[in-house]
Formats: C-alpha cells, sequence, structure tokens
C-alpha cells in the first residue's frame, strides 16, 4: 500500500505542477526548473536511502516518506510562490523515495528468492495502475475543481490527505501485528 500510495501521490502532484506554476503567473522555465529539483530530489537520496533502511528499518523510512509527503502538501497549500512550488516539489521527491524505496524493500524480504520477481511484477502493476489514475486525476483536479490555478492546486493537494492516511493507517496496523507475532 505504502509503494502504491507514495508513487500514485508523487505523480498526481508532480503532473499538475507545471501547469499550477504557469498558472500561478511563473513562467515555463520556472515550471521546468521547479519538475527539475524535483527529479533531483526522487534520486539523490537514493545514495543513502539503502543504509537508512539497513539502520533504521524499512517501516521508519516508509513512516518517515509520508510525512515527508504529508509535508509537501503542507508546503504548497500554504502558497503559491515559487518558493513554496520549489519547497514543496523537494519535499514530494524526497517523500517518494523513502516510501517507495522503503516498501519495495520490505516486499523484496517478504517472500522467498523464487517468489520475488512474480509479486514484484505483480506489485508493479498494481502500483503503475493506480499512477495512470493518479495522472488522469491530477488534470481533472486541476481543471475541475473551481475557477483558478490556485484553487485546482490545492484540490491536488488536499487530495493527498485520505491516501496519507490510508497508507499511515496500514503501516500502523502491520507494526502492530509484527510486534504482536514477537511477542
Amino acid at each position: 500500500i505504502c509503494a502504491m500510495v507514495s508513487y500514485a501521490l508523487m505523480n498526481l502532484v508532480m503532473t499538475s505542477t507545471p501547469l499550477a506554476v504557469v498558472g500561478c503567473g511563473f513562467s515555463k522555465n520556472n515550471a521546468a526548473d521547479v519538475v527539475s529539483a524535483h527529479v533531483l530530489a526522487m534520486f539523490v537520496p537514493s545514495f543513502f536511502t539503502g543504509h537508512l533502511i539497513t539502520r533504521f528499518g524499512a517501516e521508519k523510512i516508509m513512516a518517515t516518506g509520508l510525512v515527508i509527503l504529508a509535508g509537501a502538501a503542507a508546503v504548497a497549500l500554504a502558497g503559491t510562490e515559487l518558493t513554496n512550488f520549489f519547497g514543496a516539489l523537494i519535499l514530494l521527491g524526497i517523500g517518494w523515495n523513502f516510501g517507495f524505496i522503503g516498501a519495495t524493500t520490505m516486499l523484496a524480504a517478504a517472500h522467498a528468492p523464487q517468489q520475488r520477481g512474480r509479486v514484484q511484477g505483480m506489485n508493479d502493476m498494481i502500483v503503475f495502475g493506480c499512477v495512470t489514475v493518479a495522472s488522469l486525476a491530477s488534470g481533472g483536479l486541476m481543471n475541475c475543481s473551481g475557477g483558478s490555478p490556485v484553487e485546482g492546486w490545492n484540490a491536488v493537494n488536499m487530495a493527498m490527505a485520505p491516501f496519507l492516511m490510508l497508507a499511515g493507517g496500514a503501516l500502523i496496523w502491520l507494526v502492530m501485528r509484527s510486534r504482536k507475532s514477537a511477542a
């Protein structure tokens, strides 16, 4: 669930970002710079995410990713200045990295080597199906949520809340279940 939510929410927001940046009066170059910073934030943490997972555990890294994704929404909802777009999209990239890599690490660890390929394939199918829906929803939220790009951008970012709660609740349930099993 965390992989699905992390990736889908990242795509939901990233897809609408250029529309929102330009719609709020900034240039296409500004929009490209924001998305470039976001892409760097998605992948640069990969140099140390694995070490963090080894040290703290996949569950804590996934939880951190969900909190960072919520922070991205909060920064986006705080305003539509260029700094808000940069801050929100950088946090979105880091949150995606922690949530998605933590979840896929946990998925791989939960299955025998001979099952991993099939399980990973099924997981990817579900994740990218949700990413497709999020991409379509992004345009709908941007264009059908009021009369201005600001209202659409706010709708996109508010749409993150129920999915973050779902993933957070599932993660809490998993951790509590693991603790009961260990006791």
